[in-house]
């Protein structure tokens, strides 16, 4: 089995001076759930290289047992430094698409062409398709089979808007992923704040927070065992 990660490249948090990029549980955590099940994973960032990590993720209260392997394992760290670019990625290559989040993807694959067309391509071949906490950003500008908006009429979850105000982010992103997805006509549902909760449509999965991330990986793999 073949698994693409697709990674942001945007680091900066609008102009406040602060610096985003990809969540480190949001990675890791799906990382390791599909090593160990002996998945063969592929990273890749719009700019490829080394995508940037939001140093928040790195802080003690962010890190668990899957950070903490990321940070003893060379093997990992050599890949994550060696992202490649989204160009020449196709869906035939692989089995399913997985997006962590950070809010850096707000910003850059919220919008990216490529991403939305490796997007498009998945689902047009009914591969599972999956995305974390803000990763499911870059499901926003994609288009279902039938030309609808991909999660026109699913049900889908993403961070909350009661999450972002948490973290005091509400008028520095972009987007907020709850209201963006309502606009679409998906059908948004969310838990209590920081709570794990992973949504399953069809072969579409979508995470709430940092605290789904193992949660999503492990409905991915059902879908892909199934």
């Amino acid at each position: 089995m073949r698994i693409l990660m697709i990674m942001t490249s945007h680091d900066k948090m609008g102009d406040t001076g602060h610096k985003t990029g990809i969540w480190l549980e949001e990675f890791a955590a799906p990382y390791y759930r599909f090593k160990d099940e002996g998945v063969e994973i592929t990273l890749a960032s719009p700019k490829g290289g080394q995508p940037p990590l939001d140093p928040n993720s790195q802080a003690q209260d962010a890190l668990t047992d899957a950070t903490e392997r990321f940070d003893q394992d060379a093997d990992a760290q050599k890949a994550f430094a060696n992202t490649v670019t989204l160009d020449g990625l196709k869906a035939d290559d692989y089995d399913a698409l997985f997006y962590p989040g950070g809010h850096g993807p707000l910003w850059d694959l919220a919008n990216d062409t490529k991403s939305i067309a490796l997007i498009e391509a998945f689902v047009a071949q009914d591969k599972p398709v999956a995305a974390v906490c803000h990763g499911p950003a870059a499901l926003v500008g994609a288009k279902g089979t039938d030309g609808k908006p991909l999660v026109s009429g699913k049900n889908v979850t993403g961070f909350t808007n009661d999450e972002e105000k948490a973290v005091g982010l509400e008028e520095v992103v972009p987007l907020s992923i709850e209201d963006e997805f309502k606009k679409l006509g998906g059908h948004y549902t969310k838990k209590d704040m920081w709570a794990s909760y992973a949504v399953v449509d069809g072969k579409l999965v979508t995470g709430q927070n940092p605290g789904s991330s193992e949660a999503t990986a492990d409905e991915v793999m059902k879908l892909l065992k199934a």
